[in-house]
């Protein structure tokens, strides 16, 4: 049903928190899954600039997500939803924005540190 659902663009909202947790686990497990292998990603001998574009790859997903949620909050603001789910999405909001800042300070960095290289 899981498959169906999503090939239809359809998600499944969960009122269980075992089941939540179950998910937010396989989730997880399928992030670390799909990750590079550190081994290679050290055999690719990276300096800072060959970091740089992957870095704003990184940082433009982060963004969008950024800005989704930002909506999102404004939405449930919106619906007078209840108090402590707002809270916890501006925090959501909040270290999404202090992440987008600090991989433009990484992206700037890289640059900076291959300058004083040269």
């Amino acid at each position: 049903m899981n498959k169906a659902t999503r090939c239809l663009g359809w998600r499944r909202a969960y009122t269980d928190t075992t089941e939540i947790d179950a998910r937010l686990t396989q989730q997880t497990d399928t992030a670390y899954s799909q990750a590079p292998d550190p081994a290679d990603l050290a055999a690719a001998r990276h300096d800072a600039l060959a970091l740089q574009p992957c870095l704003m790859d990184i940082r433009a997903r982060a963004l969008v997500d950024f800005v989704y949620l930002e909506a999102v909050l404004a939405d449930t603001r919106t619906r007078h939803l209840d108090p402590e789910l707002i809270r916890s999405l501006q925090a959501v909001v909040g270290h999404s924005r202090e992440l987008t800042a600090l991989l433009a300070d990484a992206v700037r960095t890289t640059a900076a540190v291959h300058a004083d290289s040269h």
